[in-house]
């Protein structure tokens, strides 16, 4: 995580999810050693008390901020990858998230996390990291050829040209939408699923209706908050194959 500007749901969803199944969640941020602080925006409500997380969230994320390892999480320095089952790179889009979408170390562990073969899960803008990673064999992308969703064009385009008169790029971390750095990682176009077209249903604890998510081997990725449960639950999966 970044030390500031991660986004709500999905952090808290998947956490939630993974300890309520058994497993031991650790967190990582750069330094480490104090608990990074989510996307406020996301906890009051974006613009007049609307697109910010679902009340489910949000009460995930207070029951987290009392958890130990969220309290003390590790240095990305710290991280031996091979002592971990299991990777999630979470997203969001504020400015705060640009120290950990743009960390060349962070990116060095990662890589040397998915030469192990074990499961990732990256979810929004998490997916970033994973394309801007160089694998150490080959020099390419570690998302050449693998298949892939994150958050789509109209979903950031939307967003931003509905809050712009009013919160700015706040919705535009950086000048290039996220589905087109993405999709310039990819072996083929075809590696690139969008999903179907949603802009407000979510998917809930009891209904993955409108999520979607993409599974390739041990890779997992989906588009925004809204498939959060549903990509937490397959990772999960992953962890018990």
């Amino acid at each position: 995580m970044p030390d500031h500007d991660f986004d709500v749901t999905e952090v808290a969803v998947p956490w939630w999810l993974l300890r309520s199944a058994g497993h031991a969640v650790r967190f990582a941020t750069e330094r480490g050693g104090s608990p990074a602080a989510a996307d406020p925006r996301l906890l009051d409500g974006v613009i007049f008390g609307q697109l910010g997380a679902a009340a489910q969230p949000k009460a995930f994320y207070a029951e987290m901020r009392s958890d130990e390892q969220f309290a003390a999480p590790l240095a990305w320095a710290d991280v031996e990858p091979a002592a971990f089952e299991g990777l999630i790179l979470a997203g969001g889009h504020a400015p705060g998230m640009r120290q950990y979408l743009a960390s060349e170390l962070l990116r060095r562990k990662v890589a040397e996390y998915w030469t192990l073969g074990r499961p990732v899960g990256a979810i929004c803008h998490g997916v970033l990291v994973l394309a801007r990673t160089r694998d150490p064999t080959t020099g390419r992308s570690l998302l050449d050829g693998r298949r892939t969703t994150c958050l789509p064009k109209y979903m950031e385009r939307s967003a931003f040209l509905t809050t712009a008169w009013r919160l700015g790029r706040y919705y535009r971390t950086y000048p290039e939408y996220v589905e087109d750095e993405v999709r310039d990682a990819l072996r083929r176009p075809s590696d690139f699923l969008r999903g179907p077209r949603v802009l407000l249903k979510r998917g809930t604890e009891v209904d993955d209706g409108p999520a979607f998510v993409v599974e390739d081997d041990n890779y997992v990725s989906a588009r925004w908050p809204g498939d959060a449960y549903l990509f937490a639950r397959r990772f999960a999966g992953r962890l018990a194959d």
